[in-house]
C-alpha cells in the first residue's frame, strides 16, 4: 500500500506539469487542445518517470535501462491514446470545459499507468 501512496505522490506531481501545460498553451494561449494534451502529457511522463524510480520502483529489477525506459513510453503511449480519446470525448462530445475533460482523463490514465508499470515493466514486488 505504501508504493500507491508513494505513486500517488509522484503522479500529484506529473499530474500539475500535464494539467498546468495544458491550461497554459489550451486555455490560456488558444493552441489547439489535443496537440497541447499531447506535449503536455510527454512532459509529464518525463517527470513521472524520473520521480517514479527514484521514489517508486526500483530501476532496473526487471529489465536492463534501455528497454526499462523503452516500456514505459510504450505504456505511456498507451496512456496518451486513452487521454486524448477521453479528452476529446469529453469536449466535443460530453460539452466539458477544458479542465474538467483534462482532469477526467488524467484521472483515468493514472490508473493504467500505475498498474501497467507495476505489472509489465518495473514487476509486482512487494513494499
Amino acid at each position: 500500500m505504501r508504493r500507491i501512496a508513494r505513486y500517488f505522490a509522484v503522479g500529484g506531481v506529473a499530474a500539475c506539469v500535464d494539467i498546468g501545460l495544458f491550461m497554459l498553451f489550451a486555455q490560456g494561449l488558444g493552441w489547439p487542445y489535443l496537440r497541447v494534451a499531447a506535449g503536455s502529457f510527454v512532459a509529464a511522463t518525463l517527470v513521472n518517470y524520473v520521480l517514479s524510480v527514484r521514489f517508486v520502483f526500483v530501476s532496473g529489477a526487471r529489465f536492463g535501462k534501455g528497454w526499462e525506459v523503452v516500456l514505459v513510453f510504450v505504456v505511456s503511449a498507451v496512456g496518451l491514446a486513452i487521454n486524448q480519446m477521453i479528452l476529446a470525448a469529453c469536449v466535443e462530445l460530453g460539452g466539458f470545459n477544458l479542465l474538467a475533460a483534462k482532469l477526467t482523463a488524467t484521472g483515468v490514465v493514472f490508473f493504467w499507468n500505475y498498474l501497467a508499470r507495476r505489472l509489465f515493466v518495473f514487476g509486482a514486488t512487494h513494499d
